[in-house]
C-alpha cells in the first residue's frame, strides 16, 4: 500500500461528530508515511481534549488494517494547533449538507465573525449561543430564512 492509497482510505474515515465530513476534509491528517512493514499516520486533533480521538483512531485502523500487514502507528500531534483554515473546500460543502456553517476562510482573531446560513447562504445571522453541542460549534439564527443552525467556530 502506498501513501496515495492510504490518503484515499483516510477519506473514508468520518469525523464521528460530523458524519458527512472526513478527517482528511477536516484537515486533521498531517502526514502519512509507509515503509515496507511500517506505517505512521499523524493526526492533528481539532481540540486536544476531544472525546472522539479514540474513536477516530479505531476507525483509521479499521480502514487500513485489512490491506496492510505491517505495524500501523497512529500519532496525535499536539504541538501543532489545528485551525479552521485546515478544512478544505469539500469539507466546507459537506458541513453545509449537515446544516452546519463552515468557518470563514482566513479568519483573523479580533475580526467580527460573520457566519453565512448553511440553508439560504444569507450573511444576516446572529449568535444565539456561543456554546453548541460540541466545543467546536456555536448555535446561530438566520434572520433571513428564520432557521436556527450550528456553525464551526473559527479558530
Amino acid at each position: 500500500m502506498n501513501t496515495s492509497a492510504v490518503w484515499e482510505k483516510l477519506k473514508q474515515v468520518k469525523d464521528p461528530e460530523l458524519p458527512t465530513v472526513s478527517i482528511v476534509d477536516m484537515g486533521m491528517v498531517k502526514d502519512v508515511s509507509v515503509r515496507e512493514k511500517q506505517m505512521e499516520i499523524q493526526l492533528i486533533p481539532t481540540f486536544v481534549g476531544c472525546p472522539a480521538l479514540e474513536i477516530i483512531k479505531q476507525e483509521v485502523l479499521k480502514q487500513l488494517q485489512p490491506e496492510f500487514e505491517g505495524e500501523i502507528k497512529i500519532k496525535f500531534v499536539l504541538d501543532i494547533p489545528w485551525t479552521s483554515d485546515r478544512i478544505n473546500d469539500e469539507g466546507r460543502e459537506n458541513l453545509k449538507k449537515m446544516g452546519i456553517a463552515p468557518p470563514p476562510k482566513h479568519f483573523n482573531i479580533g475580526e467580527p465573525w460573520v457566519a453565512e446560513c448553511p440553508y439560504c447562504g444569507s450573511p444576516k445571522t446572529v449568535m444565539d449561543n456561543l456554546f453548541g453541542p460540541t466545543a467546536c460549534r456555536s448555535i446561530l439564527y438566520c434572520t433571513h430564512c428564520k432557521n436556527p443552525f450550528e456553525a464551526i467556530k473559527p479558530i
